[in-house]
This record gives C-alpha cells, sequence and structure tokens, in this order.
C-alpha cells in the first residue's frame, strides 16, 4: 500500500479510504466555506522558482536549525490534537518519527498522549504547545511539567480566542468521542480496520489535562469541554510576555499573520513568530500562511526565527517558503494523512516524501544546502 504512494495526495486517498468519513474530514477540512484553507495551497502554484544551471549538487544539504537545535531536515512537526482518533499509534508514533527523520516535534495541548510519554518515547528535539488559558495555574502547570521532561521550546497558539466554525464536523454530528448515528455506524462498518483498531485501543482521552477531572467524570467529552471553557477571549500581548518570561526558554508564538503582530510577539518576549492561519479552521477569508509570510519576515529581520505552517504539501513549498523568508517551516496534515493511512509507518513515509522532494527540488533549483536559498531563486527577483 505505501509503496505506491508517491506524494502526500496519495498519502491522503489512502486515509480517505482507510478512515470514517468524520475521522477524515476532522484532518481534511476547514472554517465555513474553506476558501482560507484552499488560498493555503493555491497562493503556493503563485509562486515560482528560477533555477541556476551548472552549479555541483552532487551532495545536498538539508539540515538547519530551529529554537536552537539542530534539525536535519528544514520542516517540523506541528501540534495537532487527539491524534488517537486517527490510529492508535498516536502522537508517540509521530514523535518517534520525527526524532527518526531528525527533526522537531511539538504535541498540542489537546494532544491524546502526554508530556511525559511523549518524551520518553522520543529522543529528538520537541516542543509543547499551549493555548490561552483562563485558568493561570494550568499554564503554569504545563510550563513547568514541559520544562522537568526536557522540552526545548514553548509554542503558544494566538489565533483560537473562540472555536472556529468548522461545518463538515457540523455536518458529520463529530464529537468527542465519536458519537454514531445510523449513518455513522454504517459508514464505521465501511471502514472495518479503523474500527477494529478504535475498539482494541486504550479510551481515548486529553492525557495532559485527565487528572484535572474526578476520575469517575474524566471521560474525553467532559476533558474536551473543560479545555474549551480555558479558552480565554481575554489575553492581551501581556499575557504572553508573562509566559514568555515563567518559561525562560525559546518561545514561539503561533497564529501571526500581521506584520505588527509579528513585532508585538517579539515585543513580549518572544524569540520565534509561526506565521499561521491554523490550516484554514479558524477564520475563513483571512490570508493565506504563504502570501502573509514576506511582511512578517521583512518585520521581524535578524530579531527572531520566522517558520511558515499552512499549506505545504511539496518540496517545492518548503523551498518557496526559505525563498521568501522562512527559517524553517511546520507540517500538519501531510502527516496526519500518513498516521491515518498506516499509522507510525504511514508518519515515516510522509517524510519520506517531503525530504526526498525537498532535496529533489534544491537540486533542480541550483543549491547544494537549504541554507543557500536566498530569494533570488524567485521569478519576481529576477536581475
Amino acid at each position: 500500500m505505501l509503496d505506491k504512494a508517491y506524494n502526500i495526495d496519495d498519502l491522503r486517498r489512502l486515509a480517505k479510504r482507510r478512515l470514517p468519513r468524520a475521522m477524515f474530514d476532522y484532518i481534511d477540512g476547514g472554517a465555513e466555506d474553506e476558501a482560507t484553507m484552499h488560498a493555503n495551497r493555491r497562493d503556493f502554484a503563485s509562486v515560482s522558482l528560477v533555477p541556476h544551471q551548472l552549479v555541483d549538487v552532487s551532495e545536498v544539504d538539508l539540515s538547519t536549525e530551529a529554537f536552537g537545535a539542530k534539525l536535519s531536515i528544514p520542516f517540523m512537526i506541528s501540534p495537532t490534537g487527539m491524534s488517537a482518533m486517527f490510529h492508535p499509534d498516536a502522537e508517540s508514533a509521530v514523535a518517534a518519527a520525527a526524532a527518526k527523520a531528525g527533526t522537531l516535534y511539538s504535541l498540542s495541548t489537546m494532544g491524546s498522549t502526554s508530556i511525559e510519554d511523549v518524551a520518553a518515547r522520543s529522543c529528538g528535539p520537541k516542543a509543547f504547545q499551549i493555548y490561552a488559558f483562563r485558568d493561570r495555574d494550568l499554564t503554569s502547570e504545563f510550563i513547568e511539567r514541559a520544562r522537568k521532561a526536557k522540552y526545548d521550546a514553548l509554542i503558544l497558539t494566538v489565533d483560537v480566542p473562540v472555536a472556529g466554525n468548522r461545518e463538515r464536523d457540523l455536518r458529520n454530528g463529530m464529537t468527542l468521542p465519536p458519537a454514531l448515528g445510523l449513518m455513522g455506524v454504517l459508514d464505521v462498518l465501511r471502514h472495518w480496520r479503523w474500527a477494529l483498531d478504535y475498539a482494541r485501543a486504550p479510551r481515548m482521552t486529553l492525557a495532559n489535562v485527565a487528572h484535572r477531572i474526578d476520575e469517575a467524570n474524566a471521560d474525553i467529552s467532559t476533558l474536551s469541554g473543560y479545555i474549551t471553557k480555558q479558552f480565554s477571549p481575554a489575553m492581551t500581548w501581556a499575557d504572553a510576555r508573562s509566559i514568555a518570561d515563567e518559561w525562560g526558554g525559546p518561545f514561539a508564538i503561533k497564529g501571526i499573520l500581521h506584520p505588527d503582530d509579528a513585532r508585538a510577539a517579539l515585543d513580549s518576549g518572544a524569540s520565534a513568530v509561526i506565521v499561521s492561519n491554523h490550516g484554514g479552521r479558524q477564520l475563513d477569508g483571512a490570508i493565506s500562511s504563504i502570501a502573509a509570510l514576506p511582511a512578517i519576515a521583512n518585520a521581524v529581520g535578524s530579531q527572531g526565527e520566522v517558520f511558515l505552517d499552512g499549506g505545504i504539501r511539496r518540496g517545492s513549498d518548503i523551498v518557496k517558503a526559505f525563498a521568501l523568508g522562512a527559517k524553517g517551516c511546520f507540517v500538519g496534515r501531510p502527516y496526519l494523512y500518513g498516521l491515518g493511512a498506516a499509522g507510525g509507518h504511514g508518519v515515516d513515509k510522509a517524510l519520506e516524501i517531503l525530504t526526498t522532494e525537498t532535496r529533489r527540488v534544491l537540486a533542480l533549483t541550483g543549491r547544494s544546502s537549504i541554507k543557500e536559498i536566498d530569494g533570488s531563486e524567485l521569478a519576481d527577483h529576477r536581475d
């Protein structure tokens, strides 16, 4: 099966075949009309590369650095919630695949595996992702746990003051845990391999907050409701500064699309800015990540790291992002398609595909290292 997956879209088709519709749409969908989600992909196509020729590309170096860690490849793993819904291998398998590939794994607050268990499974660089919470003690607890587990960085996601309107999930009746009406039951029966895995897997939970709910009531729906109520629409830059100061290490703010916010993030103690529209899952009609990148990279300059999140499906996308000012990229859906298709082996395949494509595109662009990308490869920058 995986040997016939030649690109990320092939993994997407395999995931669609294995997963019930509600599970697949949870990965694949965006907010409302999904215009921003589609723009994330479409706007990459508007960026053209102009290759240099007669350059020695017999060896191509993909290594870079992020958050003070050395990476073998120029892309990292985005934080995504509840990976156990897609395959029982869940976050531990993704973290292990990232370590094997030599890149950074980001664990979501909404993960189905704990901070400590991921740290035990992965010897590679790791980041923990948090939201703006009403309960400041919860934030402090997460910071301390991530510090003790030797995570390399903290990521604060700021584009969820309220939940996005994800209509695919509404139409599918998507809940946590998945609630099955008649059509849902029939769909699950058609995807019996997923159903068997789901039935045999341990009880699904939000592992990082399970201890905060009475054990008798700590089912996934109660925990999900607890976290949702913790999202704070009142958070300000002063709160971000407080979190940065308490963490005291590499600190990224994720969800930045405006240059003014990028400057404010740096002023609030961020060492990195992640240009992201949450994969088009929050504000529909927002600018695409790749379109927002150049102005933010220019605003940040040498004062911090700028990473791109959103829309990456090809190695050429990664090279284009570097040419437009990114110092690294994050991928989410590509590895989730791999996880949904074949568990940990599918994640390995997704990372292998993107790595191979990036190396090939660099060679064809006439660059022997990702560090050599400087913007002169873009059509708009020709002499």
